[in-house]
């Protein structure tokens, strides 16, 4: 017999391969949903338009990004509207991000304590006190450490660590002057080169590194990555 959570995941990765679909003309090959405690990951795997592919062989990677960012705009009510009707699970925070060189993608979603699925997360796991470490060396080289930083380990193959207080004074004004997309674009180019290029981690974990994905809520001064990890290595 199905488990719930399984009949969950199994309705919410049906639902947000769909809403893709008809929102961007295709769809992605695979969504894996994992639930755990008070968080939700989806990872989209194959995810790119024949046009989108066109535009990154132009090295249009920016407007891929932008256009993207415009439709989730729109999807991102939507789909936490659908993720209550299904889990009970009030989401009060999305953040997304684009792996373009994979054709992948990560949706992530934080619920109030009150709301969470009783599904156990391992805040213990191998590796967590150097990867703090080397998240906080990484962070001072892009913005400034971070005033308080929590990692936890959701499944088999995501690791999610969340940072507070990360922004600087410029960055602040430039979100009052209404810069969010650029400063947005910015930080994904810089931040996800820094952990792209990052040769600490996978020594770390004891894992084979399949992809990184990273996005910040200004309003809340908060930054959120996620590890997707090769469980067999």
């Amino acid at each position: 017999m199905e488990s719930p959570i399984y009949k969950q995941t199994a309705e919410l990765s049906s639902y947000i391969s769909k809403t893709l679909r008809d929102s961007f003309g295709k769809g992605p090959e695979s969504v894996h949903v994992s639930l755990g405690k008070t968080f939700i990951i989806v990872y989209i795997r194959n995810f790119l338009t024949p046009t989108e592919k066109v535009l990154l062989n132009q090295k249009q990677d920016e407007s891929v990004q932008q256009t993207r960012d415009l439709v989730m705009d729109t999807l991102i009510p939507e789909i936490k509207a659908y993720i209550k009707i299904v889990t009970g699970m009030e989401i009060r925070e999305f953040y997304y991000d684009w792996g373009l060189h994979n054709r992948s993608a990560m949706f992530t979603g934080i619920c109030s304590d009150s709301t969470g699925i009783d599904v156990p997360i391992n805040e213990e796991f191998t590796g967590k006190a150097e990867l703090i470490d080397e998240i906080n060396k990484l962070s001072s080289e892009s913005e400034k450490k971070p005033e308080e930083i929590y990692a936890c380990q959701i499944n088999h193959r995501s690791i999610m660590v969340i940072r507070n207080g990360i922004l600087v004074r410029i960055e602040k004004q430039l979100i009052r002057q209404g810069m969010q997309e650029h400063l947005k674009l910015a930080k994904r180019t810089l931040e996800k080169g820094l952990l792209h290029n990052n040769n600490h981690f996978e020594g770390i974990l004891n894992h084979k590194i399949i992809d990184i994905f990273v996005d910040w809520d200004f309003d809340l001064d908060k930054s959120v990555i996620v590890f997707v990890i090769n469980p067999t290595k």
